[in-house]
This record gives C-alpha cells, structure tokens and sequence, in this order.
C-alpha cells in the first residue's frame, strides 16, 4: 500500500486532554502536562477554544505564549494545521498573528488566511470597547480586533524557554536541530525507537522521505553510542625521551 502522509490537525481532544496538553507544551494552568503533546495542534485547538467558544483567557495565555516561543514553531506544520481549520474566526485569529509576528518571514503565509472584513474578537461590545480602551497593540490594523484591555499580557502565564526545553522533548529538539519536520521525526523515535519510517512519518506528519533519512540517521546514532569506547593508553613521562 502506497504511504499516504497523516492530516497536518489531529481531532480536537476533550476538555480535560487538551488543558494537559496547553501545560505540557508551557501554558500556565492547573494541571498534569502531557510532555508529548503536539505543539502546533495544541495552539490551532487552544485557539478554537479561545476564538469559537469565547475562553479569553485561554486566548490570552495562547497570545502571551506565541509572542515568547513562535521562533520554535514549524512554521509549516503551523500553516497546513490553521488550514484544515474551517472557523473563519480562528483563521481570522492566526491571519492577525501572522500580521503581528510579520518580523519573522515564516510567518508572512498566515496572514493570507483571511480577507475582508475585520474580526471582532468580542461578539458583542467590540466597537464600545474599543472606544473606550483603544486596541491591543498587538493586533492593531491586524485581522483581528481586540480591545487593549481583553487579553492580558503577563509573561508569568507560560513557561520560560529553557525551563520549557528541559520538560518537552519535541521543544528541546526543535532547539537543537531547529524548528523542522525532522526535529519532530527524531522526538517521535525518542518516544519508541522501534518505530518504522512509515510510523514515524505519520506520527510526525511528514513526508516519508524526510522521516525515512532521520530514521536511518537516529539508528546510526544509536549504533554508534552503543559501541564500546576504546580504553584510554597511559603513556609514562620518560616515553619520549632521547
């Protein structure tokens, strides 16, 4: 049977998996973390939840949280995840991130999610608020439009980076061999290392050639790490003498 590559959006998990899920990949709420958790689906679901079911506070965790970590976001996997999305709020959303994080080109895509006419983050009370408070400077002339004073900013909501990297091991890779498919292939081995490259594939959401070459180079990795290391030769000091 010929490798047909996984859906970028995995199904929406229940309420109680996915806040495991937003405290394992570094948002601040009460909770056991889920450390394996896909990052870009958690933040495409968290968004969902901010955007269609009106849980601001989520929403605002999830802006805090893009504004400290987007450099380690697959920018790619990101894009084909908001894609499948068929909200036009939450692609509203992530068109304004782009817009917001445009400093960094990966992004520019998002921002062709929506056209047209604005989005009220507020389904009512948008235009008295803004009125009164301003915009949040964030997503001023962005797709979105968010009263100044609706989505706090407080960086104490989500995990540092390097507290972050040390408790997730799909952030710590993409730190190490940057934020890639292949990043995500080796995260998947390191949860089972007998994984076939078809699985592995799947599991990351990749192609198979790309999983296919981090396979064979994480089982050369192994094999080497394996390998007894030769014993250190005490040379005496008198050895080079005339």
């Amino acid at each position: 049977m010929a490798f047909r590559r996984a859906q970028a959006l995995g199904e929406r998990p229940d309420a109680a998996s996915l806040t495991k899920d937003m405290v394992g990949v570094g948002m601040n709420f009460g909770g056991t973390p889920n450390v394996w958790a896909p990052i870009e689906d958690t933040l495409v679901h968290a968004s969902a939840l901010g955007m269609d079911d009106d849980d601001l506070r989520v929403l605002a965790v999830l802006t805090t949280w893009l504004g400290v970590h987007h450099a380690r976001l697959n920018a790619d996997r990101l894009l084909r995840a908001v894609s499948q999305d068929n909200s036009e709020r939450v692609r509203g959303y992530w068109s304004a991130i782009g817009q917001w994080l445009s400093h960094d080109r990966r992004f520019a895509r998002l921002s062709k999610l929506h056209s047209g006419t604005r989005v009220d983050l507020l389904h009512v009370g948008t235009n008295f608020q803004v009125a009164r408070n301003g915009e949040d400077e964030r997503f001023a002339g962005t797709a979105l439009r968010a009263p100044a004073t609706t989505l706090r900013d407080r960086p104490a909501d989500v995990l540092a980076p390097a507290v972050l990297a040390r408790r997730h091991a799909g952030y710590r890779n993409r730190v190490l061999l940057g934020p890639t498919w292949r990043a995500d292939v080796w995260t998947a081995l390191e949860r089972d290392p007998d994984l076939s490259a078809a699985e592995a594939a799947r599991q990351a959401r990749c192609g198979f050639a790309t999983a296919w070459q981090a396979v064979a180079d994480f089982r050369l990795v192994q094999g080497v790490s394996a390998k007894p290391q030769p014993e250190s030769v005490s040379i005496p000091l008198d050895a080079h003498a005339g």
